[in-house]
């Protein structure tokens, strides 16, 4: 029944692989038909036939079209040749690397009885799948010795020159033991058996061509040429045409070489498979959250985790301690892992860590001054704590563009120059002081002032309760997103302070990281300019090509700053300390026990202006606010 059931699929690719083959030959046919046209009408004319004046004009005309045709044609057939398709961003493994790896590899290949893949590399995500990359614009395969690829008692010509590169999610080799990997790479390397057919390897490279020509046409079609554009648009739209014919008898060209692939590979270790997909989806989970939970923060400052796959065993190990239902994972770690097949699994996991950084938040190919590693060892000094200081400092900033007063201290009534979290919570709650600050002593409080009194700063729409916040979407959002006040999920609409003081901080943050000096007039940034087209992001274009989540809300940036500045209050005034919770991202540490109660308090304040649970909790600890921080 396998047998059968695998050459049913192989039979369908080959039949859907046919009819990709036959709608290039039509394209083929229709440019020729022109010439073909002129040439027995030329054949006419020598032998006597088709001869006088209608017949003469007939010539020309069709012997003007067939060369315009013929001209045309092999324009779109060179760019489609010679069009570069796109290769997904890959750390590269060289057999000297990971002869361990390429071993199994083969060992698997030689037991599925299908050539072996050329060559290995690792992707930073929880997939597997086998990329085609022999085609010109990329280059021949790196020359590799026949002894050393075959092995004693091998066929040295078993291994096609163009067999695909196998790529390999790098979170499984770190999470997944050896017997296992070899499971789950079973039903991929045996894709390598279809793509040897002649026939879908030529249907692959059409579809591939056309592809690549869209991408090629639509990059250079903006230039400023006028005949480059017709030209590009010309070579455009017949790829397209040709692409939406080849649409349907490719996809299901590539469903039956995947079920062919996944039939034969039911003989290699089904029921470890079985098992290891579970920590497939497992690595998945944990993979996702220590991108998003650990890495985003760190990247966002400029620093990228050098240890990312070694990261996520540790938030997996952690995941199955707190989980009842994976409480039989962690006993799998006393298993070989499957890094172990790597000769420098380090070195390997900080290239992969690199990339990750660069795909997922668009950071530079190489490390600098401003793009640094940092280790597992010092992630809570180095980003937690410099987050921390560095959300707070920009807080009180905009807090004193907001003419905000200090806050005097309640024993002695001094007023306090250093930035304290009682000024944060005095101003979220509308708190009045009786003492003036060193602003303007003249100046109303902006907490207390009615609706439209200025303020000490520079007048803004955002400074005021009660006024619309600028239409102009926060800087801090993407292109389309709804303005503050204009959705509920963007601002707190029960805290008109709260939401003066949010559009603001987006504001500033988006003109730190653009680069420009900040200024208390206006919280707007000019529009976005068009973004980068889709088709040159691949191959070392701009990045990130998956960003991890979508742009930060204003709500969501103040309570991150205002978090940031109850966690300073407390490392300054109780001695608490920064972490590093493996799911969580970072986290605040009393007396070594990590706080989990803080959010929801926070959201009170920032939502409500209700600072009472927030206060609870801070006398709880003996945390002073009124007490100056150290700000980054």
């Amino acid at each position: 029944m396998t047998g059968r059931g695998r050459e049913a699929g192989a039979q369908a690719a080959r039949a859907r692989a046919l009819a990709v083959l036959r709608i290039r030959g039509w394209a083929l046919a229709v440019a020729l038909l022109p010439a073909a046209a002129a040439a027995i009408l030329l054949a006419g004319a020598s032998s006597g036939h088709l001869v006088g004046p209608g017949w003469d004009v007939a010539r020309g005309v069709v012997s003007a079209l067939a060369l315009v045709v013929l001209t045309a044609a092999g324009v779109v057939a060179l760019v489609v040749a010679r069009a570069r398709p796109a290769v997904s961003p890959t750390v590269a493994i060289a057999e000297r690397a990971a002869p361990d790896l390429y071993r199994l590899v083969r060992d698997l290949a030689e037991r599925l009885d299908v050539p072996a893949p050329s060559a290995i590399a690792l992707t930073p995500d929880c997939d597997s799948w086998l990329e085609d990359r022999a085609h010109p614009a990329h280059g021949p395969p790196a020359p590799r010795d026949p002894d050393e690829i075959a092995g004693p008692g091998r066929n040295p010509h078993r291994r096609t020159p163009t067999a695909p590169v196998l790529v390999i999610g790098s979170p499984f080799l770190w999470w997944m033991r050896v017997a296992e990997l070899r499971a789950v790479l079973a039903p991929v390397v045996a894709g390598t058996g279809p793509s040897a057919h002649p026939d879908i390897a030529a249907a692959r490279r059409f579809v591939r061509g056309l592809d690549a020509a869209v991408a090629v046409s639509s990059d250079r079609g903006r230039g400023r040429c006028p005949g480059v554009r017709l030209v590009c648009a010309g070579v455009g739209r017949v790829a397209r045409l040709l692409l939406r014919g080849c649409q349907v008898h490719a996809a299901e060209m590539e469903r039956g070489v995947a079920a062919a692939a996944a039939e034969r590979a039911q003989s290699v270790d089904y029921g470890l498979r079985i098992v290891a997909q579970e920590q497939v989806g497992l690595a998945y989970a944990g993979w996702d959250r220590l991108l998003t939970r650990v890495a985003l923060p760190a990247w966002r400052m400029g620093r990228w985790p050098s240890r990312l796959d070694a990261g996520v065993v540790a938030a997996l190990t952690e995941l199955s301690r707190r989980d009842r239902l994976a409480e039989g994972f962690a006993s799998r770690l006393g298993e070989r892992p499957a890094c172990d097949l790597l000769e420098e699994p380090g070195a390997v996991d900080e290239a992969a860590s690199l990339l990750a950084a660069r795909l997922f938040h668009g950071g530079p190919a190489e490390p600098g001054p401003d793009w640094s590693p940092v280790g597992w060892q010092d992630y809570p000094d180095e980003v937690v704590d410099r987050k921390w200081r560095t959300d707070a400092a920009r807080l009180h900033r905009v807090l004193d563009t907001l003419g905000v007063r200090r806050v005097p201290d309640r024993l002695t009534g001094a007023s306090s120059d250093g930035p304290t979290l009682a000024r944060v919570l005095d101003h979220l709650t509308g708190v009045e002081h009786a003492l003036p600050g060193p602003e303007d002593p003249a100046a109303p409080h902006p907490a207390t002032a009615p609706p439209g009194t200025p303020t000490p700063a520079t007048p803004s729409p955002a400074a005021a309760p009660g006024t619309p916040t600028p239409a102009t979407p926060s800087p801090a959002a993407a292109p389309g997103t709804p303005a503050p006040g204009e959705d509920d999920e963007n601002l707190p609409a029960p805290n008109p302070r709260s939401a003066a003081l949010a559009a603001r901080l987006g504001a500033e943050l988006a003109r730190e990281e653009a680069g420009t000096e900040p200024s208390a007039a206006a919280p707007e940034l000019p529009a976005p300019g068009p973004g980068p087209d889709p088709a040159t992001l691949w191959d070392g274009g701009t990045l990130p090509l998956f960003p991890l989540q979508p742009p930060r809300t204003d709500r969501e940036l103040l309570t991150d700053h205002v978090t940031a500045m109850v966690c300073c209050a407390a490392m300054d005034t109780v001695g608490a300390t920064p972490g590093l919770d493996w799911l969580d991202g970072p986290s605040l540490l009393v007396d070594g026990e990590r706080v989990t109660d803080l959010a929801p308090r926070v959201l009170s304040l920032v939502e409500d202006g209700d600072a009472a649970p927030l206060r609870s909790w801070l006398v709880e600890l003996g945390i002073r606010p009124e007490k100056p921080v150290r700000l980054g």
